[in-house]
Parts: C-alpha cells; structure tokens; sequence
C-alpha cells in the first residue's frame, strides 16, 4: 500500500460518500477551524478523537475528515477504522474538499 493510498487519495468511494450526504469532520485544530471551514462540518481535533468515538459511532451517514493538507485526516481515520467506523474516508484538505461539494 502506498503513502496515497494510506492518506486516502484516489478513493472513489470519497465521491460516493459526498453524495450520501456525508458528515465532514474536520481535525484541525480549533484555532484553524475558527480561520475557516466547511459550512456544516463539524470540529474535533485529531487528538481528541479518542474520545469521541461513541459520538462518531452514532452518525449515520458516511464520515469523511479534513484538514490543512490531509496528513491528520489520514491518521483520523486510521484511528476510526480502528475504533470500528467502516464508511469513513481522507477527504484531505478542507479547501480542495469544499471545492468537491
């Protein structure tokens, strides 16, 4: 598996999850969330996902994370795969990702 792949770039199923009307997480920090963001994204710090797994446990629809560049995106997911969340997916960074809505 290559770095892309591990980030989630190329992941068609990234486009099918937007049409699902998919929750955008975004991991940045909340400094960098109040700079900008996604209208309707919502935001938990990449460290502290730990801790709201049950929370992202309870949506329904898709997760897709973003942030700056897509780096802590690919760790966010990482860790929810590993927590369990199957339909979560690298959006990478929020602005590339806002211009894919």
């Amino acid at each position: 598996m290559g770095i892309l792949s591990w980030l989630g770039f190329g992941n068609n199923g990234l486009k099918k999850a937007l049409e699902a009307g998919a929750t955008i997480v975004d991991v940045r920090t909340p400094h960098e969330f109040d700079q900008g963001k996604i209208p309707g994204s919502i935001n938990i710090p990449v460290d502290r996902l730990s801790s709201q797994i049950n929370k992202l446990k309870s949506i329904d629809t898709p997760i897709v994370v973003c942030c700056a560049s897509g780096m802590r995106a690919g760790m966010a997911k990482s860790v929810l795969k590993k927590a369990g969340i199957k339909d979560v997916y690298n959006g990478g960074g929020w602005q590339s990702l806002m211009q894919k809505l």
